[in-house]
Parts: C-alpha cells; structure tokens; sequence
C-alpha cells in the first residue's frame, strides 16, 4: 500500500501546472526554472537521488519555492529518508499553507515515521485543500486513510485474547 501512495505522490507532485512554478518559454527559460524541470523528469523517472540534487540546486536559486521544496520531499522519500522528506513537505507547507501535495507527501512521511495520528491529519489536509486533483489520487488518498484508519482502531483495541 505505501508504494501504491508514494507513486500516486511521485505522480501528484508533478502533474498539476499548480504544482510547478511559472514556466517561462524555452529559450530563455531561467536556471531555477531548467532545474526544476530536469528534476521533475527524474522524479518520474524514478531516479531519486540525482533529483534531489537538482531540487536542492533549484532550492539554492530561488529558496521561496514551495514546488521545489514539495518534489525534493518526494525525492527524498524515494530515497527511504522520511524524516528529511518530512522536513521539506514541512517548508514548503510553511511557504504555501494552500500546497495540496505537500500535505500528501507528508502524510506519507509522517506514516513512515510510524505516526499515523499525523499522518491521518495531512491527508485530512490534502483532501480538503485537494479538491481540484484527480479522482485517482483522491481515492488513493481516501484509501490511505481506511487503512490508517483501521491499524490506530486495532492498536486502540490492544491484542484479541
């Protein structure tokens, strides 16, 4: 189920023009904007690490964008760190409290730190913000919150005797 939502993450990170900064036309489009792209391209192509490299160069470039800071957080739990992806869904929420995949890929991180508690609230979050978003990714997320869901109700009910 977790790699089931973190590709439907990979793929919501990327897809939606909201989610990407302006583009510019191609011949003069600016450094921030030419890594921010080559790094999209990574992430869909699954190959993390070198888009995190991208993503924190783009970082570096232009820090106020809240795109970047969300798609290295994907990148980020590619590479198995979720306490790192935690932290970059975190900024890019601070940057943009409207960025409905930050809270998406949060959730995701905080229910790889193991606090489903957190990690029902960000999704929460990603719906109500997300409402525009395809329906595949909002069932995907409705899905991850049944399953969260039902583990914290059978925690609650502690062990059948």
């Amino acid at each position: 189920t977790c790699a089931l939502v973190l590709a439907g993450g990979l793929g919501l990170a990327t897809m939606s023009p909201m989610h990407a900064p302006e583009a510019e036309p191609a011949a003069a489009a600016s450094p921030t904007q030419r890594h921010f792209d080559a790094a999209v391209l990574l992430l869909h192509a699954r190959r993390f690490d070198e888009a995190q490299v991208l993503l924190r160069r783009t970082i570096e470039l232009s820090p106020a964008l809240p795109e970047a800071h969300a798609n290295l957080g994907f990148a980020l739990l590619g590479l198995q760190q979720p306490g790192a992806a935690r932290e970059a869904f975190e900024r890019a929420i601070a940057l943009q409290p409207a960025q409905a995949n930050a809270y998406y890929g949060l959730a995701l991180a905080q229910e790889s730190l193991g606090d489903l508690e957190l990690a029902l609230g960000a999704m929460r979050s990603y719906l109500h913000l997300g409402q525009g978003e395809s329906e595949a990714h909002q069932r995907r997320a409705r899905a991850a919150l049944w399953e969260w869901e039902a583990q914290l109700a059978a925690r609650r009910a502690g062990p059948v005797r």
